[in-house]
């Protein structure tokens, strides 16, 4: 990759860094009864697809590193189990960017693998996809299974509850956030940077600048 890729790159892992933070910033302090939703995991996601899984990675630790700040986690979370709290914030993020640049370099090379323009734009879509709605997966399936290991005691009568408001709240509606928004916002990229390159990890740089492939229809599949 040349000085010049190297710069856009950053240019564009800036931009995702900055509505990670701010995003989850707002989400520190704007709650929807005992849960907050966190639309964060989008430019998560955006960035594994974009940029790769270290990308998904680096950008989820930098959410993690937010939700370590945020109040309810220094009052509710710190006092029990400093160590555990400081690992989970970071490792529930950052695993769910990791994971999920890793599923769509695997769909996006199955996809090149194939002889039929069809079958790359379906499968391209589907990694898309797929990427997009591990994140609020991983990251709500590790913070429960942190909290039933590490938290459950001290909460005692009333860790069910909070149990319960994450999934039937806080997960929904960030699973289903994830899956309307992600593949739209990475299809809008497609069409903004169709002849240019922003630095983009080859995988998804090869299918977008490849002549035989038509965004519009991509937008349809995803």
């Amino acid at each position: 990759m040349t000085n010049s890729q190297n710069v856009k790159k950053l240019v564009g892992l800036a931009t995702l860094t900055a509505l990670v933070v701010g995003l989850q910033f707002l989400s520190n302090y704007v709650s929807f009864g005992s849960v907050s939703i966190t639309l964060a995991l989008i430019p998560i996601a955006m960035g594994a697809i974009l940029y790769g899984p270290l990308a998904g990675l680096f950008l989820g630790l930098v959410m993690g590193g937010i939700v370590l700040a945020a109040p309810s986690t220094i009052a509710v979370f710190m006092p029990i189990n400093v160590g555990m709290t400081i690992v989970l914030c970071l490792l529930k993020t950052g695993l769910a960017g990791l994971v999920s640049g890793l599923l769509f370099k695997l769909f996006a090379r199955i996809a090149k693998k194939q002889t039929e323009t069809s079958k790359k734009k379906v499968l391209f879509a589907a990694g898309i996809i797929v990427a997009a709605l591990v994140v609020p997966v991983i990251n709500t399936g590790l913070f429960i299974v942190g909290a039933v290991l590490f938290f459950s005691e001290p909460f005692g009568g009333t860790f069910a509850g909070i149990v319960s408001a994450v999934i039937t709240t806080n997960f929904l509606i960030e699973f289903l956030v994830s899956a309307l928004l992600s593949p739209a916002l990475v299809t809008l990229v497609q069409v903004l940077t169709r002849q240019n390159d922003l630095g983009f990890q080859k995988e998804f740089k090869n299918f977008i600048f490849d002549d035989e492939v038509e965004v519009e229809q991509i937008t349809v599949n995803a």
